[in-house]
């Protein structure tokens, strides 16, 4: 094995550590960092629940190694919520009803926050859209579109 000293910020805090060569980076975060919101689905990047942020951009973690995250900001679902408040994704969730089982919703969050980050004000196909890459079994998506547009409201209030 040969081991690689990385640096990365995961939500604002510098982590150090020597990882394998072949560790993926969502075994870094639930293992190493034990940030457990970034759920392990399909490991083939079909599912998309294990979407983190990599410098703004939404990956899917299952299949990026962590020492491809070394100096990169990641951004997990745990450090949406900012000093106690709720990010408006999460408020989205809530309020409208946005989740059943919730395997899914770290990952559709993430992505939400990066389809909200490039395009502010989306319609329903470009939310449909930009959560496509995120399987969901249980709520139909119907109520994942209405957090999308209440974050997508709130946050340009």
């Amino acid at each position: 094995m040969s081991n690689h000293h990385i640096s990365v910020t995961v939500n604002g805090a510098v982590q150090e550590a020597d990882v394998d060569a072949r560790l993926l980076l969502v075994h870094f975060i639930r293992e190493d960092l034990n940030l457990t919101g970034t759920h392990i689905g399909c490991d083939t990047t079909h599912c998309g629940a294990c979407t983190v942020l990599i410098d703004g951009k939404a990956i899917k973690s299952c299949t990026y190694f962590a020492v491809q995250a070394d100096g990169a900001e990641v951004s997990t679902v745990e450090g949406l919520a900012q000093n106690g408040d709720l990010h408006p994704i999460q408020e989205g969730f809530r309020e409208m009803h946005g989740l059943q089982c919730g395997f899914c919703t770290p990952g559709m969050m993430i992505s939400s926050v990066a389809l909200l980050e490039q395009n502010p004000n989306p319609t329903e196909d470009e939310i449909r859209w930009g959560i496509s890459g995120n399987l969901c079994r249980c709520t139909g998506y119907v109520n994942i579109v209405k957090a999308v547009q209440y974050a997508s409201e709130k946050m340009q209030e």
